[in-house]
């Protein structure tokens, strides 16, 4: 039945276009890269239920031409693929893409879900999970993935030989540029800005991740480590990167430069 103009009918329309329709167009897709049926079907329908668009893939091969055609917001990325490892999928979405990465595996060790981190993946969830789980995940790692709010041109700390410019989200050593993951120059920003002082390894969670971090604080210390690599620190004597046992991490001062 058409809705006559200035009739209820007609106001209720116009109501459900301008506040309904919007969010439906700004739906987040989710591309999840699983073989397992038991796994995409109700995991599918529950992210459809929260409000995300899901886009499956069922090899690695798919899974990268998924990612190139859609464009998702998010992936979820199972480790074990038919044609190939969820790790080498990982690798080439983080060399060509910031699009962040959750791990869906069914390996419960810590080498593996560090091995994960250390190729780029954001968070990672083990097998058997609940899609409740993994919407709350998915959640949390959006928030803290969000693009940040725009920094002034010009706004460069220079520390010895590193050099961090937040308006461009790069760093440099002696010149050179650094191949930095997302989270390792927000890390490496972090300790730049308290350059001189030790920042608690509760607030390096806090600001770099989220405060509703659900994942080991190992993390922390593999992206540490990381950057102490890229920077070329040796971790018993370094010169940018110190350790204080039991509270958090120090980024050395001009003057100690």
């Amino acid at each position: 039945m058409e809705a006559v103009a200035g009739s209820p009918l007609a106001a209720a329309s116009t109501f459900l276009r301008a506040h309904f329709l919007p969010l439906a167009a700004t739906r987040r897709t989710i591309l999840l890269v699983e073989d397992e049926d038991s796994i995409t079907a109700p995991l599918s329908e529950a992210l459809s239920r929260e409000g995300f668009e899901p886009v499956i893939a069922g090899t690695a091969a798919e899974a990268l031409e998924l990612a190139a055609s859609r464009s998702p917001d998010l992936v979820l990325l199972d480790l074990g693929l038919p044609d190939g490892s969820g790790l080498d999928v990982c690798r080439e979405l983080r060399s060509r893409s910031t699009v962040p990465i959750i791990m869906v595996t069914a390996r419960g060790e810590e080498t593996d879900r560090i091995v994960g981190l250390e190729v780029g993946a954001d968070d990672y969830v083990v097998k058997p999970f609940s899609a409740r789980e993994v919407v709350a995940r998915i959640r949390a790692v959006l928030r803290r993935t969000a693009a940040p709010p725009p920094t002034p041109l010009g706004e460069v700390v220079e520390l010895g030989d590193v050099r961090v410019d937040r308006a461009r989200r790069s760093a440099t050593l002696a010149g050179e540029q650094l191949e930095l993951s997302r989270k390792e120059f927000d890390l490496l920003q972090l300790l730049v800005d308290n350059a001189g002082t030790v920042v608690k390894r509760e607030r390096l969670i806090d600001e770099v991740w989220d405060t509703n971090w659900f994942g080991s604080t190992k993390t922390l210390d593999v992206h540490v480590s990381a950057l102490r690599k890229k920077l070329g620190d040796d971790p018993s004597t370094p010169r940018y990167i110190h350790t204080v046992r039991g509270v958090g991490f120090r980024f050395a001062g001009q003057d100690e430069l």
